[in-house]
Order: structure tokens, then C-alpha cells, then sequence
């Protein structure tokens, strides 16, 4: 009986949160285009460390200057950056010292930090150089979303790496979904035809996005977590179904890789700007007809976590915004 209640309080809520979320999307679009002001932009924000002078950053249309950009957007990690930079930069400098075509850059974006994590951040660019490695200051905090997408949108990267500051995936990992993009990439440009040029392969210019799964985990999760919290857990994977669609079983790992013209294509049309913004990128990959890639990734739990219990009913909210948004067709997609 206590179950049964929960589940119907759980669905009322649902229901209630759509409501709501239809009204305010209503109201947020009013309000924009009565100010004229399309979707606001958090300036981006690039510092050289020994100038002290703000630079230019680069933009995603741009044509690519880089292999691989990784992006890590950090929200006071003053303690759990400087392991994961260090366990980053020691892989993609061995990388690069083996193979003289690699080369890589690694963008911290500090979304409005109150710790030293932007010291942390310039730290290593001195260590590495401004060529390598890059800092985005948000100024305030907007959420890990539009951390994130700032980073995409200023990358130089022709494969664009997202990963969380924790280190809780290892970064050789990155591997797995970066020959996984490849193959699927040259079968696509090939089309079954093996004379075509190698000359007009650009792994750049086909959209793709690699997925990192804990899917496979999940049954070890199931067995060691509490029944209320699996419950919560089998819920926000059925309104993410609602929302998004099928086809990604791990929507929220924050391991993600997109070939240059799939990023160009999903962060210039992102909105939501904290937790769900993963489910965004899956509904926005089918809208486009990006193909999506789930690849199993190693992951380890890193205390210091800043998801609790409290972000599930913002988690719904932003859902609710996106599903409304978009299927109304009040919120509006650029090709």
C-alpha cells in the first residue's frame, strides 16, 4: 500500500510539473521576444596567465586548429581538479610524444568557483602552456550545461571530449569512443565504396556523438542501493523516456565525445543550462539524425559528489521545460 501511494504521489507530481513547466516556458518566451533577446549568453571569458589579459577565445564554426579538445567544467573542485589534470595531462603528453600528429588542448571551465579552483586551473596552464592548455571563467555560477557548452563553442578540437573534473572515468577511456566515432565515421564516408579518397576524409566533418555508458553497472547498483532510491532511479529513466525518446540507457554520464560538426550543431541550439542538459543533447542528436554511440566506460565513485536527492525535483523541471519547449515548437531549433 505505502508503495502504491509513493508511485501515485510520484505520477500527481509528474503531472503538476509539466503544468507548471508548460507555463513557464510560455512565459520565458514572451518575455524574450518582448525584450528582443534570444537565448542570453554568458560571456566567455579567456585569460592568458602571465599577460593577465583577456584573449579572444575561438569558435566552433571556426576550422579546426586541433585533434582533440577536452572539456572540463569545474565548479569548486579545488581539491578534486589537480589529480585529474595531472592523470589527463600525463596521458595526452605520452600520447603526443609517441605520435608526432596528435595534439590536443584541455579547457577548464570555471563556472563561478567561490575555492581556488581558478588558481588550480591557471596553475596548469603556466606548467603547460596557453597552447595546451586554456581557462574559461564563467564569472557566476550557471550550471554545469552551459559550462560546458561555453567550452564546446570555444574549442579548437576536430573530436571534442566532455569529462568531469572528479576523474571518475579514466581518460584512457577516451579510446574506446574515439575509434568507435572512427569506424563508424569512415564506413559512412566510404558507403561501401573502397576507392573513395582518404584525401577527403574528415573525421571533423561528420557528425557523430560517442556516448559513455554505465549501463553495465547498473545491477551491481541495483542490489547495494535502498528500494526508495532505485524506485527514484527507475522514475527519472521513464520520464527521460518520455522526454528524450529510447536509445541511450545512461543518459547522465558525463563522458561524452562529438565529432566538431555534431557539436556544432547541438551547442548552438542547447538550452538548458544545469542537470538534464544530457537528456537535450540525445532528443536535439535525433532531431538532427546525428548517429549515437553507447560505449561502455570504466567509472568510479569520487567523494565530493554535488548530485543529491534534492536535484531530482529540479532534474524534472528541466525536463518538463525541454519537453514542452520543444514540442510545442516554442522553443526553436537552427539548422
Amino acid at each position: 500500500m505505502e508503495v502504491l501511494l509513493t508511485m501515485l504521489e510520484f505520477l500527481a507530481a509528474l503531472v503538476l510539473i509539466f503544468v507548471l513547466g508548460l507555463v513557464s516556458v510560455i512565459v520565458l518566451e514572451a518575455y524574450r521576444r518582448r525584450h528582443n533577446n534570444a537565448h542570453v549568453e554568458a560571456p566567455a571569458i579567456f585569460e592568458d596567465p602571465k599577460s593577465l589579459k583577456q584573449v579572444p577565445c575561438p569558435y566552433i564554426f571556426d576550422p579546426a586548429e586541433k585533434y582533440l579538445s577536452l572539456i572540463i567544467p569545474a565548479f569548486n573542485e579545488e581539491h578534486r581538479l589537480p589529480g585529474a589534470l595531472d592523470e589527463t595531462m600525463n596521458y595526452l603528453q605520452q600520447r603526443a610524444a609517441n605520435d608526432k600528429s596528435f595534439s590536443y588542448e584541455v579547457l577548464i571551465v570555471d563556472d563561478g568557483s567561490r575555492d581556488g579552483t581558478k588558481k588550480v586551473a591557471f596553475d596548469f596552464v603556466k606548467k603547460y602552456g596557453v597552447n595546451n592548455v586554456r581557462v574559461i571563467l564563467l564569472g557566476k555560477n550557471h550550471g554545469k550545461g552551459e559550462a560546458i557548452r561555453k567550452g564546446m563553442l570555444h574549442s579548437r578540437g576536430e573530436l571534442l571530449l566532455m569529462l568531469d573534473a572528479d576523474g571518475a572515468t579514466k581518460v584512457t577511456d577516451l579510446e574506446k569512443l574515439e575509434n568507435q566515432i572512427h569506424a563508424v565515421a569512415r564506413k559512412d564516408h566510404h558507403h561501401g565504396d573502397s576507392s573513395a579518397g582518404e584525401a577527403t576524409f574528415k573525421i571533423s566533418d561528420i557528425p557523430i556523438v560517442a556516448f559513455g555508458s554505465r549501463a553495465h553497472l547498473e545491477e551491481k547498483a541495483l542490489a547495494t542501493r535502498k528500494w526508495y532510491r532505485n524506485f527514484l532511479m527507475k522514475g527519472f529513466h521513464l520520464v527521460v523516456l518520455l522526454a528524450a525518446g529510447p536509445g541511450i540507457r545512461d543518459t547522465q554520464c558525463g563522458f561524452k565525445m562529438f565529432t566538431r560538426s555534431a557539436a556544432r550543431k547541438l551547442f548552438t541550439n542547447i538550452r538548458l543550462k544545469r542537470w538534464c542538459f544530457d537528456v537535450e543533447l540525445v532528443f536535439l542528436c535525433k532531431w538532427f539524425g546525428i548517429p549515437m554511440l553507447e560505449i561502455s566506460v570504466n567509472w568510479s565513485e569520487i567523494p565530493g559528489s554535488k548530485v543529491n536527492p534534492l536535484s531530482i525535483p529540479n532534474m524534472l523541471w528541466e525536463l518538463a521545460l525541454m519537453s514542452v519547449g520543444y514540442r510545442t515548437r516554442i522553443w526553436k531549433i537552427k539548422p
